[in-house]
């Protein structure tokens, strides 16, 4: 079997990209590259494994029912969390589930659930904060994090609690605060009609719910049965939830099932806190570093039954009727994130609506939104033999002057920006697929110089909104996390999460360039977990990193 190893570009590309910023050193395969590629070939690591079977590394490669971490900025989690814990009260549990899930009530939990999220910006905006920042790890748990924290550090330090290393653990320029939370979903197993916009079965085939005696009170717990994490277990058999339910959680404040875009177990529409707070004057953005219409970046503001009608997703998002909205909604204040070049001839999951083309957003939508057509949004998409930092940079100067909207379009082949290796270079390595090892991506010059950073993107939208309003609402989304631990591969794991701490250092410099936390709350989290498990954390300490 033939693998393709790390590889870099020729000199005369890595001079072309030492003013792109994405950076391609030369040198042989690091540290953490290389634990990735001898795993892949073996099937084998002592080091660390994804899923359930520790004889092997790869034995799942979805996500888990693991708690999750939250970071708070500008805002404590005494409201949610210990006494306060929606899992220690049957009543309220109860209401959020529909029923009291088998095992999930427990009278001494410190963790609460994933739809606190949104109660938690609701309840900074009582207080009178005027900013909120949403940012969204997507498929970043707790052991995820440590590990790009040990990488980073080249140091083991903590094997419990917030730690540090990352700049979101270590960041105390404001009021801070750490805890975990519950993703279950409402359900498993619903099925729905994407033509006619209904569910078609309600109440799924595997119900939501938390057994701490087989999870664990705290994320470093142990896991007592390795099969439950993944909806298996013997004993208690709970659902993981999928990004779509999760995000919906987080925005609108439900259980749902799992597909669901911003509508509960019976299809009907509940209204992401975003919408909500356009109604009251507020701008909203969204940004993320893969597809627009993807289930994370989708649900802050867009409704549908099932999360792949990726079209229809994005025309809510930009304003233009929709299958959910044949009337139109208004449109957020700025988009920007990937899902360009990336052309579908069909696709059954999105209907009989689908435009051949480009898989989220048509040919004839993007005309329809674009300035020089008559539309709302100044158009900064990436542009054959241009920077796309320059793009970029250029379409917020025209719209902080005109006041016009944003749309930012980027990415490589399969929708996402390039992906980042935890030696801060942009040279994959080999991940598992189905059923086999897949290739790693490999990406060319134009790749890298006309793209866009994920920092670069959430300034932008910074830039944007608070032009627009003293008041706004921003997702940020790093994506790339969830893709990376799909694939079982830990090398872009790390680099995903290093790529979303240094957006989350812009952010945060902006935010005190920018009248500082007093109006600003920054939430911090992922909308669920992997299975990955460090057994030998040293492994992961790979000496000098590259500059990013």
């Amino acid at each position: 079997m033939h693998f393709h190893s790390r590889r870099c570009l020729p000199l005369g590309a890595i001079i072309a990209l030492a003013i792109t910023g994405f950076p391609c050193t030369g040198q042989m395969p690091d540290a953490i590259a290389t634990l990735q590629e001898q795993a892949v070939r073996t099937n084998q690591s002592d080091w660390g494994h994804w899923g359930p079977n520790p004889d092997t590394y790869s034995s799942w490669k979805n996500h888990s029912n693991r708690l999750i971490p939250i970071y708070t900025f500008g805002i404590d989690l005494k409201s949610v969390s210990g006494e306060n814990s929606v899992y220690r009260d049957r009543a309220v549990l109860e209401n959020l589930y529909g029923q009291i899930p088998e095992k999930t009530h427990n009278p001494e939990a410190d963790y609460f659930d994933q739809t606190d999220v949104h109660r938690l910006q609701l309840s900074a905006l009582e207080s009178g904060k005027k900013r909120i920042i949403l940012f969204v790890f997507d498929g970043m748990d707790w052991d995820t994090t440590r590990a790009a924290a040990i990488a980073k550090q080249g140091k083991v330090t903590y094997a419990s609690g917030r730690g540090d290393g990352l700049a979101f653990q270590d960041y105390r320029g404001t009021t801070t605060d750490f805890g975990f939370f519950v993703t279950s979903p409402h359900n498993d197993g619903t099925n729905v009609n994407v033509d006619k916009q209904t569910v078609t079965s309600i109440g799924g085939t595997v119900p939501g719910g938390y057994d701490p005696a087989l999870c664990g009170a705290a994320p470093w717990e142990p896991i007592t049965d390795a099969d439950y994490p993944i909806g298996k277990s013997k004993q208690t058999k709970h659902a993981f939830t999928d990004s779509a339910s999760s995000a919906t959680s987080m925005t609108s404040g439900i259980k749902t099932y799992n597909g669901a875009i911003n509508v509960d177990p019976l299809g009907r529409e509940v209204l992401p806190i975003a919408r909500t707070l356009q109604q009251q004057d507020f701008a909203v953005g969204v940004v993320t570093s893969v597809p627009i219409s993807h289930a994370t970046p989708a649900c802050a503001y867009a409704s549908n039954v099932h999360r792949s009608d990726y079209q229809d997703l994005t025309r809510d998002l930009v304003g233009i009727p929709s299958s959910y909205h044949p009337g139109g909604l208004s449109g957020v204040d700025v988009l920007i994130g990937g899902g360009w070049g990336t052309d579908k001839e069909k696709d059954g999951s999105q209907g009989e609506n689908f435009v051949p083309g480009n898989r989220y957003l048509t040919r004839d939508d993007l005309a329809k939104i674009d300035v020089a057509n008559g539309g709302r949004y100044v158009v900064a998409q990436r542009t054959p033999g241009t920077r796309g930092s320059e793009v970029l940079k250029n379409a917020v100067a025209r719209v902080v002057t005109s006041g016009e909207r944003l749309f930012g379009y980027f990415g490589v082949q399969g929708g996402h920006l390039p992906f980042r290796t935890a030696d801060g270079n942009y040279n994959p390595v080999i991940s598992f697929g189905n059923p086999t090892p897949e290739a790693a991506e490999v990406y060319s010059e134009a790749d890298l110089r006309e793209n866009v950073q994920l920092s670069e993107m959430a300034i932008a939208a910074l830039d944007v909104l608070d032009a627009r309003s003293d008041q706004w609402w921003l997702m940020i989304e790093s994506g790339d996390v969830d893709w990376a631990n799909h694939s079982n591969n830990i090398d872009n794991s790390i680099g995903a999460v290093h790529s979303g701490d240094d957006a989350f250092a812009d952010v945060v410099t902006w935010i005190e360039q920018h009248g500082g936390w007093d109006e600003t709350v920054l939430i911090l989290t992922a909308d669920h977990g992997h299975y990955f498990q460090l057994e030998r954390p040293e492994a992961l300490i790979a000496g000098p990193k590259t500059n990013p």
